[in-house]
């Protein structure tokens, strides 16, 4: 059975996005939060290419789903898997679905829009006929995950630098164990592995 992963971007101090996140500034005002994604060292190649190879299908939320669906977001050379052959299955979490989805039309990518994030997970395991189901945010799926306990990998790409505010990975009161299982430090971010015990 698919392993449940979530893979997620923070600050030192716990936020997954800056002030002032909206469809055009998905970063809202801390776009360096990603500068391991986008100017890589040979550790952050590695790992973002070992990660979205393991990928059977992706769960997201709504809001995440439209940033990268904008007309500035995914494109043919920049998104999930972009420069690797093929990409998973996605199900996003909104009571909201769309009919027309840009990067179905223009990609050729597949998205199911899921009312909850139980069977999202659910279905996003019964379609990865290869590879695990990865939780890619934004944080606040991210974040009800780890409260519900469907996480059995956690990975954090932990940039160097202090928010102060923005969007928070953790709730108050969610209280979990993990196990460390990986550090690798790059020049841009530290990531590390931690599965459930």
């Amino acid at each position: 059975m698919p392993k449940v992963i979530a893979d997620i971007t923070m600050s030192l101090d716990g936020f997954v996005t800056g002030e002032g996140a909206d469809e055009q500034h998905g970063l809202g005002d801390a776009p360096e939060l990603h500068t391991w994604a986008m100017h890589q060292d040979a550790v952050d190649t590695e790992i973002l290419e070992r990660a979205t190879a393991q990928s059977g299908a992706v769960v997201m939320g709504r809001r995440l789903f439209d940033i990268v669906n904008a007309p500035n977001g995914w494109n043919k050379d920049m998104g999930y898997g972009a420069d690797q052959t093929g990409t998973p299955p996605f199900f996003v979490v909104t009571h909201s679905p769309l009919r027309d989805v840009r990067l179905e039309r223009e990609l050729g990518m597949r998205f199911t829009f899921v009312s909850d994030l139980v069977t999202a997970i659910d279905q996003a395991r019964s379609a990865a006929t290869r590879g695990d189901v990865v939780i890619m945010g934004g944080g606040d799926v991210v974040g009800q995950a780890l409260e519900q306990g469907l996480v059995e990998e956690l990975r954090l790409h932990v940039a160097p630098m202090v928010l102060g505010g923005g969007t928070p990975l953790f709730k108050a009161g969610t209280r979990q164990m993990y196990r460390q299982r990986d550090v690798r430090p790059s020049r841009n971010a530290v990531h590390l592995t931690y599965e459930c015990v």
